[in-house]
């Protein structure tokens, strides 16, 4: 009989278990040509790349004063071509070695993903604005 060792990795929330780099988890994404590494939250993953909300993993520290400050932000969106990204792993804390996020939201008192996703909610709201704002045989109404 196999037994477990309770982990960090477990605090993890069940439904990003079961699909673990769905839209919506925050990764830290390793690049190549040039080598880069970026954190943010997944927006898409398709063969054809990976869509994310965030910055450039060396930026991290300067965001978190800059959120702390009351600065406004806007993460980048971006997409990273399949052949660029050499890995994608999720933000968790490693033994007692707290996440990327955690230690963000230690410093700023804000959820990451909350300051994160802001930029795809305002897009969203956006479309429907001007959505709405046409003319009905723009939308596709008769």
């Amino acid at each position: 009989m196999v037994k477990k060792v309770p982990s960090a990795r477990r605090e993890v929330s069940s439904a990003v278990e079961r699909a673990p780099f769905s839209p919506g988890a925050v990764v830290v994404v390793t690049l190549s040509n040039p080598r880069d590494k970026f954190w943010g939250m997944i927006l898409a993953l398709a063969p054809e790349g990976l869509s994310v909300s965030g910055i450039e993993l060396a930026s991290v520290d300067d965001l978190a004063a800059m959120v702390k400050d009351g600065e406004v932000f806007t993460p980048s969106v971006v997409f990273f071509p399949m052949h660029r990204i050499h890995r994608i792993e999720l933000d968790l804390p490693d033994g007692d070695i707290p996440s990327l996020s955690q230690r963000f939201q230690a410093k700023t008192g804000q959820e990451p993903s909350a300051l994160l996703g802001s930029t795809v909610e305002g897009a969203t709201k956006k479309e429907a604005i001007h959505a709405e704002s046409r003319p009905d045989s723009e939308r596709g109404h008769a």
